[in-house]
């Protein structure tokens, strides 16, 4: 009797461990970092919608060069959809480290004449896919590419531009 219940318990004590290891596959709760590229600094968190789904709000400094850097807010819900085909490679998750496709919504800071002046963006939207990947335990990377409208007032006017999107940061994970 006792071999059966020991032979029981490490039968389902191996089950939960597999299980508990399938439920772990989800983006993070809360990511909470910093990030810079070439034109800016930002902060940004991350906060978990459901498994593969997070929500980036974001808030800093950039431009499209140096003589226009102006604050920034962003909100972008990312999917992040390769993280179970990482996790099965063993593979980093943590962090949100992964693929992800979003819809990035974008709003610059510009006083109406600065973007007369220099054909500036007030709302930028794009469609991006982009890569996250740590380096060690706080530091990572990304990088995206897409295509959106940017939305400008030129002349009392407001015009539609279709925008190319490329993006490359370093950041640090609190």
């Amino acid at each position: 009797m006792t071999k059966v219940f020991f032979t029981s318990l490490l039968v389902m004590s191996s089950y939960f461990g597999f299980s508990q290891n399938e439920k772990n596959i989800s983006v993070e709760k809360s990511v909470f970092g910093i990030q810079t590229g070439l034109l800016g600094v930002w902060a940004h968190n991350e906060l978990k919608l459901s498994n593969q789904v997070a929500l980036r709000s974001e808030v800093g400094l950039g431009g499209l060069n140096t003589s226009n850097i102006r604050p920034v807010l962003a909100l972008e819900p990312r999917w992040y959809y390769n993280l179970k085909k990482r996790a099965d490679k063993n593979k980093r998750i943590d962090g949100n480290s992964g693929n992800y496709m979003s819809l990035r919504a974008r709003y610059h800071f510009h006083s109406t004449e600065e973007a007369e002046k220099f054909d500036l963006y007030h709302l930028l939207t794009v469609a991006t896919w982009g890569i996250r990947r740590n380096i060690g335990k706080h530091f990572n990377y990304e990088a995206g590419v897409g295509v959106g409208l940017g939305f400008e007032k030129n002349n009392s006017k407001n015009i539609d531009l279709m925008v190319p999107y490329a993006a490359f940061s370093i950041g640090y994970r609190f």
